[in-house]
């Protein structure tokens, strides 16, 4: 064979190879990817959203857990690499990756209305739409403790957290600012409403920091949603911040003999979010307006304890689940409500505030990933 037949024979080898790579990356490149929390709550999400999609749209959709936060999006949007389609943020991620250009603008009028014909702007909870999300449950972070670890002397207040000489034992706590800070100025008699005024400030901060020293040395640091509850079951703390659905099915299901306190909790709002430069930005959309739906939102009920972020699906909810959701009234006596504006203002700056007085006589931290 003459060099330039071997020349236009290899090029044709290329062409036919290119041809037959292209719809199997294509159809990689078009498979929509949600990325959420992990444990109990994306296996609540994978029964009442992505599975019924998958058999409403006929789209495969695959899931991926991540640890929060915004630094894996961040490298995906700045190295033009998105592989993420849609995420499930807190709220105050979501702003602050709103405010950083990195996702996308949402058309909330582009959802669609309530089971019972309420227009989506009417019928989802204040503080579900964002410039870059849309609200899908409402959450709390509680504290929870192993029944058995007291005696006849059980806690039953927020500031029975922070008392380890009356309730001795480890306490488990998010290695975050967030909610650690508010707790410690809730516990030291802050009022709810005067919490962020006082964060706000240096003497604020040096306040919560004050209290969470008396526990300090007892503090086992966690970063996983299911960490807590395998403290609790290995005895290795005797309370823990938790959020409330991840202690749920341990609880009702599993009877494990954890009580959750409800006083303190603070509640917020988890949103889907799609990343700036998704190649599935459609795709991204219909599948938010699918799994925020009433009938999803109320079916995410059944096996997790956050409340739908819609109004009309709380009819579609049983009874007796109304009764463990955040937004209940008697689990609402003395809320925080998380300023997720605030957080996503400050968080920067008190994370590394955090994390200094962390290593100042600090002990060895635990955790893994939510």
């Amino acid at each position: 064979m003459r060099s330039c037949d071997r020349v236009a024979a290899f090029g044709l080898t290329l062409v036919l190879m290119a041809a037959v790579a292209a719809p199997a990356q294509s159809a990689a490149q078009k498979e929509l990817t949600v990325v959420s929390w992990g444990g109990t709550y994306t296996r609540s999400q994978m029964l009442a959203y992505v599975q019924p999609y998958r058999q409403k749209s006929g789209e495969w959709v695959s899931m991926e857990t991540y640890n929060g936060g915004l630094e894996e999006i961040r490298t995906q949007v700045e190295t033009a690499n998105v592989e993420w389609d849609v995420v499930d943020f807190e709220l105050s991620d979501l702003i602050r990756g709103c405010r950083e250009g990195l996702l996308e603008k949402i058309d909330h009028s582009a959802l669609p209305p309530g089971a019972d014909g309420t227009p989506a702007k009417d019928d989802f909870i204040p503080g579900a739409f964002t410039e870059c999300g849309v609200g899908q449950t409402v959450w709390a972070t509680v504290v929870a403790f192993d029944n058995e670890s007291f005696g006849n002397s059980q806690p039953s207040q927020l500031a029975d957290f922070f008392d380890v000489k009356k309730f001795p034992g480890k306490r488990g706590l998010r290695r975050d600012p967030r909610v650690v800070m508010e707790w410690a100025l809730l516990a030291d008699g802050v009022a709810p409403g005067d919490v962020y005024a006082m964060l706000e400030t240096e003497a604020g901060q040096d306040r919560a920091f004050k209290v969470l020293d008396n526990i300090k040395t007892s503090i086992v640091w966690w970063k996983s949603g299911s960490d807590p509850v395998k403290l609790l079951e290995t005895d290795a703390v005797a309370m823990t911040s938790v959020w409330n659905g991840r202690v749920y099915g341990p609880i009702v299901e599993g009877g494990k003999p954890f009580t959750i306190i409800w006083d303190g909790q603070i509640w917020d709002i988890d949103s889907w979010g799609i990343p700036k430069g998704s190649y599935n930005r459609a795709k991204a959309m219909d599948f938010i307006r699918f799994s925020t739906g009433s009938r999803p939102l109320a079916e995410q009920t059944k096996y997790i304890s956050y409340g739908p972020a819609r109004k009309s699906s709380m009819a579609m909810v049983a009874d007796i689940t109304k009764t463990h959701l955040p937004t209940a009234a008697d689990n609402m006596a003395n809320p925080l409500q998380s300023d997720a504006a605030w957080w996503a203002a400050h968080h920067v700056e008190l994370s590394a505030k955090f994390e200094e007085w962390l290593v100042k006589g600090g002990r060895g931290l635990s955790g893994t990933a939510r």
